[in-house]
C-alpha cells in the first residue's frame, strides 16, 4: 500500500511539474515566425499543405518546451499566389520587428519577387524554391530546405541515361524562374554527356491547353520526357493531353509530377511516369514517422509542400537554441553551422551560400502509389 502511495504521489509530482512547465511556457513572451504562403488562388491546396506542415512543427516545438522557454508562435499571411501580393505579404510580415525568421514561399519566381524586401528586413527566410541562383546572388538571408535544381539536372540526367538508357530526350517547361533556370541547368547536363535534346517547349504557367505542346513531343521523335512544370494544373492538363494524343513515350518529370494534388487531378494519366522527389514517406525513420504524425492530424498524406516547411521550422529552432540568442546574425551564423541534422527531407549540412540538401530520390508512379526507385546524392 505503501509503495502505490509513493507511486501515486511520484505521478501527480511529474504531472503538475508538466502542468507548471506548460503554463510557464505560456506565459512567456512568444518567439514569432513568420509565413508566406498561397491560401488562396490556383496553388491554395498546396498552401494548405504547407501550413499544415508548420503547424505541426510548431505544435511538436512547444510541447516539448519551446525554444529558449519560449513558444514559437506562426504569423500567416495569404500570398494568393501572385508576385505582388507575395510581396505586399512579405513586407506587412517584416514590418514587425518582433518577427525574427520567415518561412518563405516555394516557387522560386515568388522568392526571386520578394528577394529585395528579404534584403532590407535583413532576417533569416527559410524557403522552398529549387532555382540554383536564389541562394547565389549575394542575398545572405535565404536558406533552402529542398535541393536545388543542379541536383534535380543531375539525378535526372543519371537516372535517364544509365538506369533507364535513353538518349532521345524531349523537355517541356515552364517560362517562369523555375522552369526556365531547370530547364537550362538540364539541357547543360544532358550535353555534358553529349547529348541534345530532340524538343525542347517552354509554356507559361496557368495555361489552359498544352495540345500544341504534347502534339510537338509526339513529332519529335522522343523515346523520354523530361518536365519542369511549376504549377499541379498544368501537370495534369498536360498529362491528359499527352495521353489523348496517344504520346506513350517514358516520362521522367521534376517534383511537381509527384504532388498529392497532381496525383488527384491527373489520375491515371500519370501512372507509369518517374520523377526525382525530395519527400517521401518510406524514404527514411523520420520521413515515415512525420507521415504518420500528419496523416493522423490531417486525414491526408503528405508531400514536399509539407515536408519542408516541418523540416525548417525545426531546424530552426535547433539554430536559435545554438545560439542562444534571437538576433538575426547569430540565427544565420547558428543555421550556417547545423550539420549532420537529419531531417524528413535527407539530412541537412549546411553549405556557405545556405543550402542544405545534396540529393534526391528517384521515384515511380506505381497505379497512384509514389515508390522510390533509388536515392542519389552528391558531394559537390
Amino acid at each position: 500500500m505503501k509503495r502505490s502511495r509513493t507511486l501515486l504521489s511520484a505521478i501527480l509530482a511529474a504531472l503538475a511539474w508538466s502542468a507548471l512547465s506548460l503554463s510557464t511556457l505560456h506565459a512567456a513572451e512568444p518567439i514569432k515566425i513568420g509565413m508566406v504562403v498561397p491560401l488562396t488562388g490556383p496553388i491554395a491546396d498546396a498552401g494548405r499543405y504547407g501550413m499544415q506542415g508548420a503547424k505541426l512543427a510548431v505544435q511538436e516545438i512547444n510541447a516539448a518546451g519551446g525554444v529558449l522557454g519560449r513558444p514559437l508562435e506562426l504569423i500567416i499571411e495569404d500570398d494568393q499566389t501572385q508576385n505582388p501580393t507575395t510581396v505586399l505579404a512579405f513586407t506587412k510580415l517584416a514590418d514587425d520587428k518582433d518577427i525574427v525568421a520567415f518561412l518563405g514561399p516555394t516557387r522560386s519566381t515568388q522568392i526571386q519577387a520578394i528577394a529585395p524586401s528579404v534584403l532590407q528586413a535583413g532576417r533569416p527566410v527559410l524557403i522552398g524554391g529549387t532555382d540554383p541562383s536564389l541562394t547565389r546572388s549575394g542575398n545572405p538571408w535565404f536558406f533552402r530546405f529542398r535541393p536545388n535544381d543542379t541536383y534535380t539536372a543531375r539525378a535526372m540526367t543519371e537516372f535517364g541515361i544509365e538506369k533507364l538508357d535513353k538518349t532521345k530526350w524531349a523537355i517541356v517547361h515552364s517560362t517562369d524562374a523555375f522552369g526556365s533556370n531547370a530547364k537550362s541547368l538540364f539541357t547543360d547536363a544532358l550535353k555534358a554527356r553529349g547529348i541534345t535534346p530532340v524538343m525542347t517547349e517552354g509554356q507559361p504557367n496557368n495555361s489552359p491547353d498544352y495540345t500544341a505542346v504534347a502534339l510537338a513531343v509526339k513529332q519529335s521523335g522522343a523515346d523520354v520526357l523530361a518536365t519542369f512544370v511549376t504549377f499541379e494544373p498544368d501537370v495534369a492538363i498536360l498529362a491528359r493531353q499527352l495521353r489523348q494524343l496517344g504520346v506513350n513515350v517514358v516520362w521522367l518529370g521534376s517534383p511537381s509530377i509527384t504532388t498529392t494534388t497532381a496525383r488527384k487531378l491527373a489520375g491515371p494519366t500519370l501512372f507509369g511516369t518517374y520523377a526525382v522527389a525530395d519527400f517521401h514517406p518510406d524514404a527514411n525513420d523520420e520521413a515515415k514517422a512525420f507521415a504518420a504524425k500528419y496523416s493522423a492530424a490531417y486525414k491526408a498524406a503528405p508531400d514536399f509542400f509539407a515536408s519542408w516547411p516541418y523540416d525548417a521550422l525545426h531546424v530552426l529552432a535547433k539554430a536559435i537554441t545554438a545560439a542562444g540568442d534571437t538576433t538575426p546574425d547569430k540565427i544565420r551564423q547558428a543555421l550556417l553551422a547545423v550539420r549532420d541534422y537529419r531531417g524528413v527531407e535527407g539530412t541537412y549540412n549546411f553549405d556557405a551560400n545556405g543550402d542544405g540538401l545534396h540529393g534526391y530520390n528517384i521515384v515511380r508512379n506505381n497505379n497512384g502509389n509514389i515508390v522510390v526507385e533509388q536515392r542519389i546524392d552528391f558531394r559537390d
